[in-house]
């Protein structure tokens, strides 16, 4: 039994078959042979093999004549011998008169028979013009009669019906002839040893798979009941970018976030082995759990591109949850609390920071946007495969730009691309733009392509603050979409696809721009266009050697890509230099002769102009000075895409934008509640219906029921780490996020919480109220951790049975934190008191004890500290209630001791000072 084709060709990274060059004498069947075999073997490293008349003639063949059946016979051991060549994976290249059709038939019907590719290729050629070149001599000696039955002239030639390619060689030169001969090859996938998954003419991804890791829809409600099981690890807006990443297929072959074994092979070689078919038996090597002491026997065959580290972090608080867990995955959930994945058999390791800065990005800036992201990042790396459980959607208007690697791939299919070039953007597309696509788009042509497909392709993950936000970018590119090529700026919608590309962008020059060609090859680019200085961005006040300088040499970036290890054949487009033509106002490549016919319109002079509200110049008189006399050249960009950049860069400040790819989600909130502003911005506020105060109306106790049970408001529910809290000093006293320092919205990053979290209505920790050590209170309402198992609405009112109450010491203040549990939550028939809640959820207690100590370590503040580790009975909790009740009755003034002054807060409510 034979080795299987698909194992021989995988290791001899080729497919094996027969191109058949039929055609009269001098028709260039050996010349362009020997082109093609010359550029496979030298440029591409394939096994090719030519056989023609002359070698076969001095043996296998050296007993035959020129009569038809010897004819006949040498057709016949010749496709014998190209059938095992090709089955054994070489490239035959067959050069052969072959004038009989039949003889030619039967050859292709035994590689029909055997499933190997066979091309007959006839060369066309006018027998004049073959009696012109008459390379050996032969049409002349036919014409002096000397050479009697010779084939085209006296004996028959019969020539091909239906050839797979007619190359009419007087027409062409010879490289011409071999380039449509090697695109045919390259098209059909017989030059990569893998099946060919992608369509005609487009790439494999790296790892010859194409990954798409979204769940089933008849499974998803199945994994979304078994992650609701799971420990939960908190991830980012810009975790779940990366998440989007590898879900898609931007990443293959990864298929989850890098295990140490492979971030160190990334970090080292910006690149990982893969073995697709199990040649080595390493099939599994990127997916299996790192092990330093035991080695395969042999190292995986191929290596890819894979040049940035994708990686998920996460504290000790989360590290512990999962190495305390039966369970072997994780669900994976966002910021807002929603769980978007599954992560398999996740690996915990330490998160070396410094060594991934330093190899990354080779620099030293700590001021550098993304190596800050790095450094805020937890302690621990958590790798593992993932499973999505829907399609990650941002709901900001744009979703309609996204689509997975796959789907783009299919979209590129219907445009009958038989090649792809990637161009990515992060600024407004001007003409100079357009030009430099347009052209690309023309010197493919001239390289023989039919149908290039120019792939427009804004980054859309997270990038740092200055960067032109993405719903700008994306719908200035759909106005250049639609203005076609009525305008010099525009482009051609029917050769053009415009999806967003869903990577964060890192900034590390050299090494960056490396994944940003390997992505696109993913979805079937085979050409990138990069420019200078790719992925870089100028030094920090922070930077050692490049302070406001570039950190990168603009020259490097383009060398290192087309030069790394794992890019196999995608081929680079370099950017040119074009300027604005004043005489026809159209951006192109200047002319020397007449260089005064030119302006230079730089990106800070744009937007410049763009501040400025510049107006269309007149279109025969070009000022020198644009910004003097506040005008944008017509023919730079398109009229409505220059609308939509002026009204972004006058109103820069708007929080309008959208920067990067969050997501918009809703808050979750009771029925009962109404929002006003966008969930997730220090705009959103959250009213009660029913209550004008969410502080001072709502009652400490329902109005009946248990003895020991309160009302319990969710501010933060379950999972959800955006910090939530009542407003003190506005008028209704709403629910809103809480900011930080420099005004961004607050998130807890310790860990995603177990637990539902909220206030008692009408209490008030009294900053005036000592305890034995001097600590005041918190000035807040009294804090309450709802410890079920059900997420609670935002702003819902709970009934929830009191169990006990912590003690703890936050920043010099007495932080009380009652514990209850909801009355409608499944386990409140067993839970009565912290003993029961520690039978029935062990190690509950403790969880919630690291979580109010360490919760603020994770932003580098000091732990916290507990007045007492035990907490107290229900009893000693409800009395805390008491005394907070009356002392909020003090704030309103309705209390028999002491008036208290206003705080500053909003006290009008009915329930208080009001009518």
């Amino acid at each position: 039994c034979h080795l299987p084709k698909s194992t021989r060709y995988a290791a001899l990274q080729q497919k094996g078959a027969t191109l058949w060059m039929t055609g009269c004498s001098g028709a260039g069947k050996t010349t362009i042979a020997t082109a093609l075999e010359d550029r496979l073997v030298k440029v591409y490293g394939k096994h090719v093999y030519r056989l023609d008349g002359d070698n076969l003639r001095t043996g296998i063949n050296r007993d035959l004549t020129f009569s038809e059946a010897d004819r006949a016979e040498s057709v016949r051991r010749t496709g014998e011998i190209a059938t095992l060549f090709a089955d054994s994976g070489v490239i035959t290249l067959v050069g052969l008169i072959s004038p009989y059709r039949g003889d030619r038939d039967a050859v292709r019907k035994r590689h029909e028979d055997q499933g190997i590719p066979f091309y007959e290729i006839f060369l066309d050629v006018p027998v004049d013009e073959l009696k012109k070149r008459d390379p050996k001599g032969q049409y002349a000696r036919v014409e002096s009669g000397e050479l009697k039955h010779f084939t085209c002239i006296d004996d028959p030639y019969e020539p091909p019906i239906s050839p797979e390619i007619t190359l009419k060689t007087h027409e062409l030169e010879i490289e011409q002839s071999a380039d449509i001969l090697f695109r045919r090859l390259e098209m059909d996938g017989v030059l990569e040893g893998a099946p060919k998954i992608s369509p005609p003419g487009l790439p494999n991804p790296d790892g010859d798979e194409m990954i798409d890791l979204h769940v089933p829809e008849h499974l998803k409600a199945a994994k979304m009941e078994e992650a609701e099981r799971l420990p939960k690890v908190l991830i980012t807006d810009l975790d779940l970018n990366w998440l989007q990443v590898i879900g898609e297929g931007w990443a293959s072959p990864l298929k989850g976030f890098m295990r140490e074994g492979t971030l160190l092979e990334v970090l080292h070689f910006n690149s990982i082995l893969v073995d697709p078919f199990n040649l080595t038996e390493n099939k599994d090597i990127q997916s299996s759990t790192t092990n330093f002491e035991m080695f395969k026997q042999f190292r995986a065959p191929d290596r890819v591109s894979m040049s940035v580290p994708i990686t998920l972090s996460c504290t000790d608080y989360t590290k512990a949850a999962i190495e305390s867990s039966s369970h072997n995955a994780v669900a994976l959930t966002t910021q807002m609390g929603n769980i978007v994945a599954i992560l398999r058999n996740p690996e915990v390791y330490p998160n070396r920071k410094e060594e991934i800065v330093a190899r990354m990005f080779g620099v030293i800036d700590p001021g550098h946007p993304y190596i800050k992201e790095i450094y805020k990042g937890g302690d621990h790396l958590i790798g593992g495969e993932v499973e999505l459980l829907d399609r990650i959607r941002y709901n900001d208007g744009l979703d309609k730009w996204r689509k997975t690697s796959t789907e783009i791939m299919e979209e590129f299919k219907e445009k009958g691309a038989d090649t792809v070039y990637a161009f990515q953007t992060r600024n407004p597309t001007h003409a100079g733009h357009a030009y430099l696509m347009r052209s690309a788009g023309e010197n493919l042509k001239k390289e023989g392509y039919k149908n290039p497909v120019l792939w427009l392709s804004p980054l859309g993950g997270w990038t740092k603050e200055d960067d032109v936000p993405l719903d700008v970018r994306v719908n200035q590119h759909e106005e250049v979409l639609n203005s076609g090529l009525e305008h010099p700026g525009g482009l051609d919608p029917a050769t053009t696809v415009m999806a967003i590309w869903p990577s964060p962008m890192v900034y590390a020059g050299p090494t960056e721009v490396q994944f940003h060609a390997k992505s696109r090859r993913s979805a079937g680019a085979s050409y990138f266009v990069v420019g200078r200085d790719p992925a870089g961005m100028k030094g920090s006040n922070q930077a050692v050697a490049h302070t406001d300088d570039d950190l990168y040499d603009g020259d490097h970036g383009r060398y290192v890509l087309q030069n790394s290890p794992g890019i196999g054949s995608m081929k680079m487009l370099s950017f040119v230099k074009v300027m604005y033509d004043i005489t026809d106002n159209v951006m192109k490549v200047p002319d020397d002769s007449r260089l005064d016919d030119f302006i230079s319109i730089s990106g800070s002079k744009m937007r410049l102009l763009a501040r400025n509200g510049a107006v269309p110049c007149s279109t025969t008189d070009i000022p020198t000075d644009l910004v003097e006399a506040n005008c944008v050249p017509s023919g730079f960009m398109i009229p409505k895409g220059w609308d939509i950049v002026v009204d972004y860069y006058k109103n820069i400040d708007s929080p309008r934008w959208i920067p990067w790819s969050r997501p918009v989600v809703d808050p979750g909130a009771s029925s009962r509640t109404e929002g006003s502003g966008k969930f997730g911005t220090g705009d959103f506020q959250l009213k009660h219906k029913d209550y004008e105060s969410f502080w001072h109306d709502i009652p400490v106790h329902p109005s009946s029921g248990e003895d020991m049970v309160v009302n319990f408001i969710t501010e933060i529910p379950l999972h959800m780490t955006a910090k939530m809290e009542l407003q003190k000093a506005l008028p209704g006293n709403p629910i809103s996020q809480d900011s930080n320092s420099d005004g961004s919205p607050r998130y807890y990053t310790y860990g995603t919480p177990f637990f539902n979290y909220g206030y008692i209505p009408q209490t008030w920790e009294d900053p005036a109220l000592k305890d034995s050590l001097g600590n005041g209170g918190d000035n807040d309402p009294l804090d309450v951790m709802e410890i079920g198992s059900n997420r609670l609405e935002m702003g819902s009112i709970t009934p929830c049975r009191v169990l006990g109450h912590l003690e703890l010491i936050d920043e010099g203040e007495m932080d009380n934190k009652v514990l209850c549990i909801a009355l409608s939550d499944p386990d409140a028939s067993r839970i009565h008191n912290v003993g029961d809640l520690e039978r029935a959820k062990p190690g509950t207690v403790d969880r919630l004890k690291d979580w109010l100590k360490r919760y603020k370590t994770s932003d580098g503040k000091p732990e916290n500290a507990l007045a007492s580790q035990d907490v107290t009975s229900a009893k000693e909790a409800m009395e805390l209630i008491g005394e907070t009740h009356a002392r909020w009755k003090n704030l309103c003034g309705k209390g028999t001791g002491y008036t208290s002054g206003d705080h500053g807060f909003w006290l009008d409510a009915a329930g208080c000072k009001g009518r």
